[in-house]
């Protein structure tokens, strides 16, 4: 008999990523989520809601998680922890400390209750079509339970090691990001101001050494047209994202200079009023000078 998979965090990711599970799942879904429009914008799908976490976690063989962040998911992981049987696994599609991420796996196995962290990269287009990419940290007997789960959900899983690994390469993917984006910001901004439309010059370096995946989607979608959709991923995410990766380097005794100037610029985003927008606008703080003023 197929597996129960239940999932909690029905957001802008966790959303299309419970849409697909339920459409490709041959099993059972159960869904939660605190938000009435969350749990309404999947009542077309054969995902069974339920009232609580406890409720979802007495029935469910794998539970997937896609949460704000590592204090949500311990959170989350305690009332599991005294509601789901011994044998139960819980996957965690969120991004989390690595610190946060050994801790929820510490919780669990004390209850006889398996843990991956699996947290996921590119967009909510992405999320939709099932093509994310998914980095995990598990054991790999673990690893091989999970893996057709996450298939269903991404076109790219890549797993990294034990527990916390997943989380160590999404920081890390997420640093060069969040510092890529800072720089295409001041190039657009700069060839625009130099005669050259923004079109033109990601067109150019798209054929050249600098192409990227953040130039490619994040700059030809909605940088150089300057347009950033709501209920996307946004700048004051950048920032708790950020602090994860500053966490991580204390951790590690890291210098991280360029990933600090990232910091900088998305910290003056949100107090400019970016905060809630997606997390490319920071062109936009660019385009402002602000970055230049006296704060």
């Amino acid at each position: 008999m197929a597996d129960i998979i239940g999932f909690i965090g029905l957001g802008v990711m966790g959303g299309p990523m419970c849409r697909n599970i339920a459409t490709k799942h041959p099993g059972r879904v159960l869904c939660f989520d605190l938000s009435d429009a969350a749990r309404a914008a999947l009542e077309d799908t054969k995902a069974e809601q339920v009232d609580s976490v406890e409720a979802l976690a007495k029935e469910a063989d794998i539970i997937c998680m896609s949460l704000p962040g590592g204090p949500q998911v311990l959170k989350v992981a305690e009332a599991i922890a005294e509601s789901a049987r011994p044998g139960t696994v819980v996957v965690d599609l969120s991004t989390t400390t690595v610190a946060d991420a050994r801790k929820a796996g510490q919780l669990l196995a004390e209850h006889e209750i398996a843990f991956a962290d699996a947290p996921v990269a590119r967009t909510r287009q992405a999320a939709q079509e099932g093509k994310l990419s998914i980095m995990v940290g598990a054991a790999p007997e673990l690893y091989n339970r999970i893996r057709p789960v996450l298939d269903y959900m991404a076109s790219d899983v890549t797993h990294g090691g034990d527990i916390g690994a997943g989380q160590v390469l999404k920081l890390a993917n997420n640093m060069l990001v969040f510092a890529n984006t800072v720089a295409l910001a001041e190039m657009i901004v700069l060839g625009e101001r130099a005669g050259v439309k923004a079109d033109t010059l990601l067109e150019a370096v798209s054929k050249g050494s600098g192409d990227s995946f953040v130039l490619r989607n994040h700059g030809m979608k909605a940088m150089a047209p300057r347009e950033f959709p709501a209920h996307s991923f946004p700048a004051e995410y950048v920032l708790k994202d950020i602090s994860y990766v500053f966490d991580l380097a204390d951790d590690t005794g890291t210098p991280i200079p360029a990933a600090n100037q990232a910091r900088a610029y998305y910290a003056t985003a949100v107090e400019q009023g970016f905060g809630d927008k997606y997390f490319p606008s920071v062109i936009q703080l660019v385009e402002s000078d602000a970055m230049e003023k006296p704060q």
